[in-house]
């Protein structure tokens, strides 16, 4: 029998049992690469996490995979492996090493414990999206605040600015429309004003209807707030999400640069382990 163990953290809260579920395989080089997606899909979380021996000048080499496929970056699975992987290393930084290139998480402790971590992400690439029309049908909305824009940091995110957090929260989208218009990309529709902002996140072509915090769509909608000048660049901005499916979510964005050039992306929060285990296979 092969032992495939795990350890399942929940990133982006302080709180078990809040935020959003992580597994992460902290040694992954005996499971063959046919068996991580059927393990990402039994573990039915939103990202699954598999860490090897790192190639480069990073510490560790991760490879990230959703219910359905694999993705060269993503910010809960990289922020959580960090929490895992650099608790028993007393490290002041990680970097890890995606299919996105090597992402640095800086460490706060409190005495041994780890509190907080603050990664650097991808500088994203951004698009119009020329007919926004058929995602507000979807979304069951008349209009959206902001022009309506993809982000590319690895992932593709679409954003949708709505009037307030209540017509966030009121939300209830065509998941079937979304996830034909965007078979490979979230839809996040946020609300809020100054350093505050409400976001939720729909990625039902990806095997998740709706996520309870998204690491990686933290970074550009700082980036997007800040290009629509509703926020100041180099400010950090708090956002809560999740609230609507049982699992509240605290993350933190800054961006750095002006409207012509982004130099600096970052997003923070905390995380918390929660169980490990481990799968038992025929070899």
């Amino acid at each position: 029998m092969a032992d495939f163990r795990y350890v399942i953290c929940d990133v982006f809260t302080d709180r078990p049992l809040e935020g959003n579920p992580l597994a992460v395989f902290t040694d992954a080089r005996g499971i063959p690469d046919a068996l991580l997606l059927p393990l990402a899909r039994e573990m039915h979380l939103s990202e699954t996490v598999f860490c090897y021996p790192a190639r480069g000048t990073g510490h560790v080499r991760i490879r990230i995979f959703t219910p359905r496929h694999e993705l060269p970056f993503a910010g809960h699975p990289v922020l959580g492996a960090a929490f895992v992987l650099a608790a028993p290393l007393q490290l002041p930084e990680i970097v890890l090493e995606t299919g996105g290139g090597p992402v640095p998480v800086r460490i706060e402790r409190d005495g041994p414990r780890i509190v907080f971590g603050r990664m650097v992400q991808p500088i994203p690439k951004v698009e119009p999206v020329p007919d926004p029309a058929p995602l507000l049908r979807a979304l069951g909305i008349a209009r959206a605040a902001l022009p309506v824009e993809l982000y590319d940091n690895g992932p593709r995110h679409v954003y949708v600015a709505l009037g307030s957090e209540a017509e966030v929260a009121a939300l209830e989208p065509d998941f079937s429309a979304l996830a034909r218009l965007y078979p490979r990309a979230t839809t996040n529709c946020f609300a809020g004003a100054g350093s505050r902002w409400k976001t939720r996140a729909f990625a039902p072509g990806s095997g998740t209807q709706e996520d309870p915090a998204t690491g990686s769509a933290a970074g550009p909608l700082a980036c997007h707030l800040a290009r629509h000048g509703r926020i100041p660049f180099g400010e950090e901005i708090e956002i809560r999400q999740g609230a609507e499916i049982h699992r509240p979510s605290v993350l933190f964005a800054r961006v750095d640069g002006d409207a012509a050039a982004i130099t600096r992306v970052e997003v923070g929060g905390s995380a918390v382990t929660v169980a490990r285990g481990e799968f038992r296979l025929p070899d």
